[in-house]
């Protein structure tokens, strides 16, 4: 795990990619049923609008649906500027998700901007690579990368 601090009062996630039809919404499935026992509203958005009110791509609810991951009532939308109020912790795929945040971010939220896989285990993967354009193995692993960075995300906030 890389140098993130421990996460304290956290009661709020937002997983961000940029369409919010892959990686985000994978994120929010995987770490909803990982993190069930906790009292935490999670979430997910895009970067852009373009897929607005759209459901999950169908390779990424196939692909988490065979690992037991429930994609009901997820629906694409796109980062508003509430949200940097509204989520303790907001957490990119990759570091161009990271860098459209910082644009749209009022200065005062920016520091709870982080990348995901900062709190992977046992992956040296920083970013959550985009399987959109890609084939099936593509989803399997933004799904490994996802559990994994799941996994260290709940570590710390159940030990801080």
């Amino acid at each position: 795990m890389n140098d993130v601090k421990p996460l304290k009062d956290v009661t709020s996630i937002l997983f961000v990619c940029m369409g919010n039809i892959c990686r985000s919404p994978t994120a929010e499935a995987v770490f909803r049923t990982q993190a069930k026992a906790l009292p935490l509203t999670i979430d997910s958005a895009g970067t852009l609008g373009s897929h607005a009110r759209e459901k999950p791509d169908h390779r990424a609810q196939k692909a988490g649906l065979a690992r037991g991951y429930n994609f009901d009532k997820i629906k694409a939308r796109k980062v508003t500027v509430q949200d940097f109020e509204k989520f303790d912790l907001i957490l990119a795929m990759d570091q161009q998700n990271i860098k459209d945040l910082l644009k749209v971010a009022p200065q005062e939220f920016q520091y709870k901007i982080q990348l995901f896989l900062d709190y992977a285990d046992n992956f040296q993967e920083s970013e959550v690579p985009d399987p959109y354009y890609g084939g099936a193995k593509g989803f399997q692993l933004v799904l490994d990368l996802i559990e994994d960075a799941s996994a260290g995300l709940i570590k710390r906030l159940t030990t801080t």
